[in-house]
This record gives C-alpha cells, structure tokens and sequence, in this order.
C-alpha cells in the first residue's frame, strides 16, 4: 500500500517528504510516535473522501533529516510545523493529528486561527492537568513501548519491522532519529505549553480517543474538551488505544469525514 504521489519540499534548507491521495478538500494529517512509515490503512480510507497531505515532521521518516536538533524550544518546533503545512499547500486546510502530530495541529490551530479551517485531534499530547502525567514512553522496553501505543501490539510491531529491501543500518538510525525527535518535543512529562494557548482555538474541533489508551491518563481528556474558544465534539473509539488510527482505522476515519463533512 502506498500513496499516489510522495513529494519533497524545503524548508529551512531541509527536505521534508509529503505523501499525497485521493480528490477532494486537502486534510493535513499529522503523525504520531515514529512517523508513518508507509501508507496506512487510516490514510487510505480517509484518501477515499478528501485529498490527503501527509508531511512528514522534522526528523521523523521522510523529514528533514536531523534538522530537529535545530529546534530547542517549542516555538522553534512551532514554526518550523506553520512552515511545512505552508510548503505543502496545506494554509487554511483541514488539519488532523496524532498523539505527538495533535499537539502540534492544536498549536498551530491556536496561534495562527486562519491557517486551520477545522482541526481533529487524535489522542493528543501537548498538556497534563497536573496531578497525573503521560505514561513513561522513553523509560519503557521496546515491548512496554508497544503496548503504551496500541491495543494490538503485535500488529504494530510488524508494521514497524524494516522492509524487506531497506538498508539495515539507514533504518535503525531512522528509528532512534524518530524517538529522539519524539524526546525533544515532548520529553519528560508530554508539555509543551500548549494549556496556555488552547483557549485561542476558534475553528471547530473534534477529539478522539482510544477507549483503551495507556498513554494519556483518562482525566486529560477534560482539558481537550474544555479548553478551546471554539466548539468541541468528542468520539472515544472502542477497542483502541493511543494510536487509535492504527488500531481502528475504520472508525477513526469514520468519524473524521463525518465531523469534517459537517456544516459549522
């Protein structure tokens, strides 16, 4: 599976992959832990309903090499994520994220309100209520990571396992490349300031959840649903987990082109 069309384009000197699919209004989407490593199943189906805009984040598969290790702070981060959805066509889009992917969609979506017409978040990060925080992803074993991620560990643990024609050492660098860049936006507790900005997103927003996440603790869920200036729905998806397009990528997309479908 793969998507019709896989582009490049530079920002800040570096070169970011962007996959594209399907007709229809662009959708922006924003991936979680480790990036996408192909074309997956959530993508396809969503491809089926609108014209799908993947660009790969900095230092994820696909993007910009190590340029993460130039961003030290959130707004670097920040900016460097307006610039790539500008470079990918993607301003005043529908824009969708994942876990990681979400807390930046959330940003981007807070700071500059014109440049998302209708934001999802699937299972986002980005603030903790202070009293509970994330699960520990960077102090678990390679298993533990597995099973914080998805209710069907084994799947994504074969879906994360190299390509049959890709060069051994290229992927596991690729790899710890991802997990460091998951650290420096996110690392230790999941906050990246994002609770003091969330009340200035205005555009409507639908967030998702896996019924089974083990990565967000439940009472986080309030401060997604709460917190924008702008209305809010809500879809917990049954038999997922925090990668709930992997794990129930049917629903999830389900309720995506529903949400987005709807009038404002």
């Amino acid at each position: 599976m793969s998507p019709e069309h896989e582009t490049t384009v530079e920002v800040a000197g570096a070169p970011y992959r962007v996959w594209t699919a399907g007709t229809g209004a662009p959708l922006g989407v924003l991936a979680g832990f480790g990036g996408f490593l192909h074309w997956t199943p959530f993508l396809a189906r969503l491809a089926r309903h609108r014209t799908v805009v993947v660009p790969s984040l900095p230092g994820f598969p696909g993007g910009g090499g190590r340029a993460h290790v130039e961003l030290d702070t959130q707004l670097d981060w920040l900016l460097r994520t307006q610039d790539l959805l500008a470079a990918s066509g993607l301003s005043g889009a529908d824009l969708a994220g994942v876990s990681l992917g979400a807390a930046l969609a959330a940003d981007v979506a807070a700071v500059w309100p014109d440049m998302v017409r209708r934001l999802v978040l699937v299972s986002p990060l980005g603030i903790n209520d202070g009293d509970t925080v994330i699960a520990d992803h960077w102090g678990a074993t390679h298993s533990e990571q597995l099973a914080l991620l998805s209710s069907c560990p084994g799947v994504l643990e074969q879906y994360r396992r190299m390509p049959p024609d890709a060069d051994e050492i290229e992927w596991d660098v690729s790899q710890i490349r991802a997990n460091e860049a998951a650290a420096r936006l996110l690392w230790p507790n999941g906050e990246t300031g994002l609770g003091g900005r969330i009340g200035r997103i205005t555009c409507p927003t639908l967030v998702v959840w896996g019924a089974e996440d083990r990565m967000v603790p439940p009472g986080h869920r309030r401060l997604y649903r709460d917190g924008p200036g702008g209305p809010v729905s809500e879809t917990v998806i049954e038999g997922a987990g925090h990668q709930a397009d992997f794990d129930r990528p049917d629903d999830v997309a389900a309720a995506l082109v529903a949400f987005l479908e709807t009038e404002a």
